[in-house]
């Protein structure tokens, strides 16, 4: 998931956020539908299932249908997906309560996720009749005398930020404070940093795995390497349940953040202008430029620069030149790290939207684009320049696949549970206009059920696949768009 936001950034809904920032994601933290389960599986499990093995093991942190905790527990952050029902949510605190969850789900056949914090786009942390793997339990924080943390795959990404905060040191990531670590980092992490300091996976040096076959095994680049490979940017819910990351750390710096609004009717020469710059900025400095249906569109330009205010400031007058035109409203604020993160943090309330996405890995057509959302308002089109960091690392270093792109475009619009329909076929529209003037791929972070695997993974879907098989061969944590479908 990603959120951000401008002023009062508290009190601002998740579109008003995600006009200014849109960095970062919620991961696939978990496995939906698997085919292989039966329709009478959810009736089976509910009515005829022995929970006593968990409970015993879990007692009040297993939540059945019946628990008045259920009916919120189960729902999701995206409330189109509201309706889901798991079977059970079960509230783990070690390795072996993960492992005993799978178990327990292998051996009824029912379908079993991992919830870091419940952000999936496509609701798959919660699977329908099946076995939520809750990992907020799984939280702490720990910043040690080498510039490492261990982290908890459910810490949430507000209190990571504000533990590093504590000890001098920041990471790269995203930027919706309730979005749980664990699935953000699986699938790559994009964020204000990513441009200096690379993606959130980058940063990943060990993490302790339950495999999906049951295994505890520890993946670094020398224990399980294909797997630790796999790990960074190939997805959550593919392998295993992470429990623990172990992830490097950087000084924190501070940054100069900033926010460009531009007229309405300026949007080709503003977008155009930005790509350009994108392409000559110095890895200090990350943007995104976002793109505001209606008649006629709106362009904002935000980010921040690692560095002081008056650095930054030429940098500015340097897009308005390119563009040709000049903000109606210019911010630029001198922030400690930890203010600068809390400066781009949007609401954390759960909400219906549908999204999209693609990877732009050549400059687009401005005015193409712009056309493409010339209309009624509600729908944006948020631009995070990649670049920098990023591509410092070699394509096949690692499983995510886009080390090479210029940016990932997020397409979003709010949506009514129940109401849906108008807006996500408006969102694919969009995408798949966008797709034929800027590049193909999608951000798995992002995820879109109507989109084939093979976009997120790119060419290292073939090797996912064999490591998925390897750790994971019963297919127990398979969902509709793992590696393994």
């Amino acid at each position: 998931m990603i959120s951000g936001g401008v002023n009062v950034v508290n009190k601002i809904g998740r579109r008003a956020a995600l006009g200014v920032l849109a960095a970062g994601a919620a991961g696939v933290a978990g496995a939906a539908f698997l085919p292989r389960h039966s329709p009478a599986v959810a009736d089976a499990v509910s009515a005829g299932s022995d929970w006593s093995s968990l409970s015993a093991l879990l007692g009040d942190r297993l939540v059945l249908p019946s628990d008045a905790r259920y009916e919120q527990e189960r729902v999701p952050f995206n409330l189109l997906h509201a309706d889901r029902r798991p079977a059970a949510l079960a509230h783990v605190r070690t390795p072996e309560e993960v492992r005993a969850c799978l178990g327990f789900a292998r051996s009824a056949g029912m379908p079993v996720a991992a919830r870091s914090g419940g952000h999936s786009y496509a609701g798959y942390s919660t699977p329908q009749d099946g076995l939520v793997v809750a990992l907020d339990g799984l939280n702490g924080v720990e910043v040690h005398s080498d510039g490492t943390a261990s982290v908890g795959p459910g810490a949430r990404l507000g209190d990571l930020y504000a533990a590093l905060a504590r000890s001098g040191r920041c990471l790269p990531a995203g930027s919706c404070p309730s979005v749980g670590v664990g699935g953000l980092a699986l699938g790559g992490g994009i964020g204000p940093l990513t441009r200096m300091y690379g993606l959130t996976c980058d940063r990943l040096v060990s993490a302790r795995v339950v495999t999906g076959s049951g295994r505890a095994v520890t993946a670094s680049a020398d224990s399980e390497p294909e797997l630790f490979w796999a790990l960074r940017g190939g997805g959550g819910g593919n392998f295993g349940i992470v429990t623990s990351l172990r992830l490097a750390t950087a000084p924190a710096p501070r940054l100069a953040v900033f926010s460009l609004k531009f007229p309405a009717g300026t949007t080709a020469d503003v977008f155009g202008a930005w790509q350009d710059w994108l392409a000559d900025a110095p890895r200090e400095l990350w943007t995104n430029c976002t793109i505001s249906a209606g008649e006629p569109p709106k362009a904002r330009v935000a980010g921040c620069f690692v560095g002081s205010a008056a650095q930054l400031d030429p940098l500015l007058d340097d897009l308005e030149r390119r563009a040709g035109v000049r903000p109606s409203a210019r911010t630029v604020r001198s922030r400690d790290f930890l203010d600068a993160m809390r400066y781009f943090a949007g609401s954390s309330d759960k909400q219906g939207f549908a999204a999209s996405s693609v990877v732009l890995r050549q400059r687009a057509e401005p005015t193409t684009v712009e056309g493409l959302v010339t209309g009624s308002a509600g729908l944006d089109v948020i631009v995070d320049g990649l670049g920098g960091a990023v591509g410092d690392i070699a394509p096949d270093d690692t499983a995510f696949p886009h080390r090479d792109a210029m940016a990932t475009a997020q397409i979003y619009a709010s949506a009514k549970p129940g109401a849906a329909g108008s807006a996500t076929a408006r969102v694919r529209r969009v995408r798949d206009r966008l797709r034929d003037v800027a590049g193909t791929g999608a951000y798995v972070n992002y995820i879109d059920p109507d989109q084939p695997t093979g976009d997120y993974y790119g060419t290292h879907l073939s090797r996912l696949r064999s490591v998925a098989a390897t750790y994971d061969p019963d297919r127990v944590l398979a969902f509709p768009q793992s590696v393994a479908a």
